[in-house]
């Protein structure tokens, strides 16, 4: 008795035409259970049926064939899910940096927004602080593990901010893509424990400032506006540019309620 099931019924079991199994079998990425050495017709057996399903699913999902290989090749269930997830993890990222450059594009394509630009003498004040030379494409996801790790040095010492936390970003960060970021959480003069040098000083300095609302992926929009403003009616100055975040991820899960405090450094 013949075993396994002819190339036709098989394609109607996993609904993947009889012309794209050829090719996986071409590819070697689902090889038939046997081939006839004098037809050249292929059967496949039915346990193969769950990989071909799989493969169909994860080429609808854009996945490489040399990812889904990957995943075949998975020593169990376990392992294969653990490889599935990783995927799909990136994907859900993909897809919020797709949503977050096409509300950038309609936000463009609108009227310009009237963005309102005050003047702020900040005092020197002491913060919590922890820097890194990182690049751009590297700032969200760097300052999703420190912050956390800031407010947790704070919790420890039984100290509580003084106000919203924010980073300072270097002319050099902006201009070569990599430079100092500093995050930082204010803290009260009196809260500083003597002689921790993770406590420092955010300078006294003189501020064009303007508020961002919604994603930090469209914050360039508001810089360009108030970067404008700035070279029209003040003196800007190479420090830091300061981002203090009024609502931010600790605050809220949707991006569009973000506010974002923008703070370019100029001349008294």
């Amino acid at each position: 008795m013949t075993t396994g099931v002819t190339i036709g019924e098989f394609s109607r079991l996993c609904h993947l035409s009889a012309k794209t199994l050829r090719y996986y079998h071409d590819i070697a990425l689902l090889v038939p259970a046997g081939v006839d050495e004098g037809t050249g017709y292929r059967r496949y057996a039915p346990g193969q049926v769950d990989d071909a399903h799989l493969i169909r699913r994860l080429r609808d999902l854009d996945m490489p064939i040399a990812e889904i290989r990957q995943v075949l090749a998975e020593p169990g269930p376990a392992a294969r899910r653990d490889a599935l997830a990783r995927h799909l993890d990136r994907m859900e990222a993909e897809l919020t940096r797709t949503r977050d450059v096409v509300v950038s594009l309609r936000r463009l394509l609108g009227p310009e927004p009237r963005l309102p630009v005050r003047h702020r003498l900040a005092p020197g004040s002491p913060v919590l602080r922890t820097s890194a030379r990182i690049a751009r494409t590297e700032v969200t996801d760097w300052c999703g593990r420190v912050f956390p790790e800031l407010y947790a040095v704070l919790d420890a010492l039984g100290t509580d901010p003084s106000g919203p936390a924010g980073a300072t970003y270097s002319a050099e960060f902006f201009a070569g893509e990599t430079g100092e970021v500093v995050a930082f959480v204010p803290v009260a003069a009196d809260a500083v424990p003597a002689g921790d040098d993770r406590f420092g000083v955010l300078p006294a300095a003189r501020y064009a400032v303007a508020v961002h609302n919604g994603p930090f992926a469209d914050c360039d929009i508001t810089y360009g506006l108030l970067g404008r403003h700035v070279a029209e009616h003040d003196t800007a100055l190479p420090d830091p540019i300061v981002e203090l975040y009024l609502v931010g991820p600790e605050e809220t899960g949707d991006p569009d309620e973000y506010r974002t405090e923008i703070c370019w450094p100029i001349a008294a």
